[in-house]
C-alpha cells in the first residue's frame, strides 16, 4: 500500500497543477503516493493512511467545494486524530480566508498539521510550482 494518500478536487485545473507538483515532491522524498480525485476515494479508505494530503480550491464565499469535497471531508474529519495531514488549494479572490478556516478544522480534528496549508492565487507560476514540489517533498520527510 502507498505511504501517502493525496486526494483533491479541482474545478479549473489550478488545484490539479498543485496536486501534480506536490505528488512529484512526495515521490522525490522517497514515499509512494496513492493519487486520486475525491470522487475516486471512499471515505472509509482514509483511516488506512497515516499521512494524507487534501487539496481543494476556495469556492463561493470562501468555502471548500460543496458538492463533493466538503461532504467527503466532513465524513473523514473524525478519523484524522493523530495522523499527519497537509492541505493545499488555489483561490481566485479575497485573501484566501478559506484556508485559515480549513487549518482550524484540521487542528481541531486532532491531526498533526504540516506547516499551515499551501494556498496559491489562480494558476501557479513556475516559482509557485516549485513551492508545491518543495511542500510535497517536505511533507514526505515529515
Amino acid at each position: 500500500m502507498a505511504d501517502v494518500l493525496l486526494v483533491y478536487w479541482s474545478g479549473t485545473g489550478n488545484t490539479e497543477i498543485m496536486a501534480e507538483k506536490i505528488k512529484e515532491g512526495l515521490e522525490a522524498s522517497g514515499v509512494s503516493v496513492d493519487y486520486r480525485t475525491v470522487d475516486a476515494v471512499e471515505p472509509s479508505e482514509v483511516s488506512g493512511f497515516d499521512k494524507i494530503v487534501f487539496g481543494c480550491p476556495s469556492m463561493g464565499v470562501e468555502t471548500l467545494e460543496e458538492d463533493e469535497f466538503e461532504p467527503f471531508f466532513e465524513e473523514v474529519e473524525g478519523e484524522l486524530a493523530g495522523k499527519k495531514v497537509a492541505i493545499f488549494g488555489s483561490y481566485g479572490w479575497g485573501e484566501g480566508e478559506w484556508m485559515d478556516a480549513w487549518v482550524d478544522r484540521v487542528k481541531d480534528s486532532g491531526a498533526d498539521l504540516y506547516e499551515t496549508g499551501l494556498k496559491i492565487n489562480s494558476t501557479p507560476s513556475s516559482e509557485e510550482e516549485d513551492e508545491c514540489f518543495q511542500f510535497g517533498e517536505g511533507f514526505g520527510k515529515y
